[in-house]
């Protein structure tokens, strides 16, 4: 279940100027503590695998048959998507959080799947809500998914290091009359697929979708090459197909056309209040279909075990700097190559430069080196990087994260050893301290220009194009 209406809201919202009585009708939740000191704007994107509408109705059976929605009674999070934009509002970048990333979840509640945060509080606050004495359903509903949400928030908070300014969460009915609304899709396939579980039954090649042809091709994971993380793809591309169509076909300017994709929105979206959405969305009349990218955060292990079953493994960390670039206009970090893995480097200082070691050693950390020990040795006339048999590629990639050293085989070093010894002619990187010479201290801070727009990673999609995908 991708996001799309969303796109709708942010890109294309601008049309509703027209029709100012839309908010009205619009489902809002108290989630979010508003935008933030900077004026950059980042907003969770949520896609619920829900059988209620946005004010906590359930479904009638015959729209959940259209839907080919089977039971479920967990309220699932099957998309997280945290999009950037920044202060000029020149482009947006959206990444994927995939649904069953293994984190922790704020509150105390320990280490799950992400997809689960939402449900975890739901189901506790509703609990504490029948203790209460309320016993009507709808009611129930509402009030036990503001828990859901207000955790899922400080959820995805904590992972991405991101304070989130805004939230917009779209549920099942909502896609399929969203992309009934504007007409379909287009999208590319590889190769083509009958999946049982989701629907989904297509040719390869392009084709356009709607309804609940399109909730399939979005929700199938199931004999994909790389399961979930292929149905992540499959939902960036699919957004990047609604975009593109809202930003460069004549949607906008249809009346029926509009007035029926804002009908389908009111039952089936919930924003957080106070989201003065007619004015953003006019400040985003400017962005093209080339300026939004959609990539997913970086995956350590895709098949990690845990108590839970099978899971995504992810470095906090890594998802933070990714995104800390990203949003920067930073070009993505070239992964290390794979004989680093089992490549293990010392640091030692033979001079009396005070921290000389340490300084170098942070060096090749932040080169996705891992450095076992930094300390000194006895002194030497020449800088150099021996290696354990075997360990060449890993010791020449050390050297020439430093500027270049001569590199010597050591028999006396163990499988996968690399060590650094650093000499008065050393001048790599960490060899000065902050405050060099050549780069006079300004009391007025450095000056500096906007970054360009970075170039997208090798698999990331924009919406200028149609991929094909898995």
């Amino acid at each position: 279940m991708a996001l799309v209406s969303t796109v709708v809201l942010v890109v294309t919202g601008y049309a509703w100027t027209s029709l100012r009585d839309l908010g009205s009708g619009l489902s809002t939740s108290d989630v979010t503590a508003g935008p933030g000191a900077d004026s950059s704007t980042d907003i969770l994107l949520v896609g619920k695998d829900s059988r209620t509408d946005a004010q906590g109705n359930p479904l009638p059976q015959e729209v959940l048959d259209k839907l080919r929605a089977g039971d479920n009674e967990a309220s699932l999070t099957d998309t997280l998507i945290l999009l950037h934009i920044p202060k000029d509002r020149s482009r947006a970048v959206a990444y994927s959080i995939p649904r069953d990333s293994y984190v922790e979840l704020a509150d105390n509640y320990g280490q799950h799947k992400i997809n689960s945060t939402f449900g975890r509080a739901k189901s506790e606050a509703a609990e504490d809500l029948r203790e209460q004495g309320v016993t009507n359903s709808a009611e129930l509903e509402r009030r036990s998914a503001e828990a859901g949400r207000g955790l899922l928030v400080d959820t995805v908070e904590d992972l991405t290091g991101v304070g989130i300014d805004h939230y917009a969460e779209v549920n099942l009915l909502g896609f399929y009359k969203l992309t009934k609304a504007v007409g379909g899709v287009e999208v590319c396939l590889k190769d083509p697929v009958d999946d049982p579980y989701s629907g989904a039954d297509f040719p390869a090649g392009r084709q356009t979708i709607s309804g609940s042809d399109a909730l399939a091709f979005v929700r199938q994971r199931h004999g994909l090459p790389r399961g979930g993380l292929d149905r992540v793809v499959r939902q960036q591309a699919f957004l990047a197909g609604l975009a593109r169509s809202m930003l460069d076909t004549g949607t906008l300017a249809n009346p029926n056309k509009l007035n029926t994709l804002f009908d389908s929105l009111q039952r089936s979206i919930v924003l957080d209040q106070g989201w003065d959405v007619l004015t953003f969305a006019q400040q985003m009349q400017g962005l093209a279909g080339g300026n939004i990218t959609f990539d997913t955060i970086p995956v350590e292990n895709p098949a990690y075990n845990t108590p839970e079953g099978e899971a995504i493994k992810i470095d906090p960390d890594e998802v933070r700097d990714t995104i800390r670039r990203g949003n920067k206009g930073i070009p993505p970090k070239p992964a290390p190559p794979a004989y680093l893995t089992d490549a293990t480097v010392t640091v030692d200082n033979t001079t009396d430069i005070t921290g000389l070691a340490s300084r170098v050693s942070d060096d090749l950390t932040e080169a996705d080196l891992s450095v076992a020990a930094a300390g000194n040795a006895d002194p030497r006339s020449n800088s150099r990087v021996t290696y354990a048999p075997g360990s060449d590629k890993a010791a020449r990639y050390v050297a020439d994260e430093l500027d270049g050293l001569p590199t010597t085989r050591d028999p006396g070093l163990t499988d996968g050893q690399v060590r650094v010894l650093l000499a008065d002619d050393y001048d790599g990187p960490g060899a000065e301290d902050s405050f060099s010479p050549s780069q006079p201290l300004q009391l007025d801070g450095p000056h500096s220009q906007a970054p360009a727009t970075p170039k997208p990673s090798d698999d990331a999609i924009t919406a200028s194009g149609i991929p094909c995908v898995n």
